[in-house]
């Protein structure tokens, strides 16, 4: 009986641990920073992107990126960097996600690499990848 009740508690115990563990939240994202790239490879001045409505937008876009574990090298530099500022506490420092971003012209897609460690290469489908050219580079 007694070896029941530990392997039941055993069980509970890793069940806890396994849903607590299982959906680490990104936080709340509070603002954007973003960096244009020129042709030439020059980077233009960072603009910060605070807006409420424009954050809440680019927070679904960025939830629609398809990501997969591949490391890729681009031929070329971003279009864009950008910079995702999350907030998970008051208490706690804001944490920050780095995005290099490649616009397609000839797909309207957008490529996307990240320095988060549960993503790492992602695309971005046409509709998803206009709204984040449109915010990026008519803000820059």
């Amino acid at each position: 009986m007694m070896k029941k009740i530990i392997n039941f508690t055993s069980l509970f115990v890793f069940m806890v641990l396994l849903v607590g563990c299982a959906g680490e939240e990104k936080g709340q994202l509070s603002r954007v920073d973003v960096q244009k790239i020129d042709t030439e490879g020059n980077y233009e001045d960072v603009v910060m992107i605070t807006d409420s409505e424009t954050i809440e937008l680019l927070r679904q876009t960025f939830e629609q990126i398809k990501w997969d574990d591949k490391v890729v090298k681009m031929a070329r530099k971003p279009d864009v960097e950008a910079t995702l500022f999350y907030t998970f506490d008051e208490d706690i420092p804001e944490r920050l996600y780095e995005y290099e971003i490649w616009f397609n012209e000839s797909a309207s897609t957008a490529t996307i690499i990240s320095n988060n460690e549960n993503e790492s290469y992602g695309e971005l489908n046409k509709g998803n990848a206009q709204t984040l050219k449109k915010i990026f580079l008519s803000n820059v």
